[in-house]
């Protein structure tokens, strides 16, 4: 993930570029800090403080908010994401299950998409919905909702 691997190939942590400034911080992942602020208030973060009582982020911290950036772009929550950072959580194992169990079904839905719309760009009719091959590809949809008789 370029968020990463950019401030480190250039030879600095990335821990230490969201310890600069507060604006700077959260601009490392492209998050304003008050999101920073609520992931450490619902305890998904725990940035140690300086004298001084600012945060500073560690290593841990820094893989833990590419972790709840990833986690979040797939689609959990930040109740699932909760459970998962969690290493005593009695639920997790049940919870990433779930969330495999969503990823499939995301992905099955993506794939029958791609098909319908590559068949979109070749095909010849007008008026693509009066596509016999095109309605087969949506036959699914229409039977859970029942226009499937017509």
């Amino acid at each position: 993930m370029a968020l990463i691997s950019e401030p480190q190939a250039r030879g600095k942590s990335l821990a230490g570029s969201l310890n600069r400034g507060q604006t700077e911080r959260g601009s490392t992942f492209g998050l304003p800090t008050n999101v920073l602020r609520h992931w450490e208030s619902v305890g998904l973060l725990r940035p140690a403080r300086d004298s001084a009582g600012r945060r500073r982020y560690g290593e841990n911290d820094v893989v833990r908010i590419a972790v709840i950036q990833r986690s979040k772009a797939a689609g959990m929550t930040l109740e699932q994401i909760i459970v998962l950072l969690d290493d005593g959580s009695a639920g997790r194992h049940a919870v990433l299950q779930q969330h495999l169990d969503e990823l499939d079904r995301r992905a099955e839905e993506i794939r029958l998409s791609r098909e319908m719309t590559e068949h979109a760009l070749g095909c010849r009719a007008h008026d693509i919905a009066t596509c016999p091959r095109f309605q087969a590809s949506v036959a699914d949809v229409l039977a859970r909702v029942g226009g499937a008789d017509r």
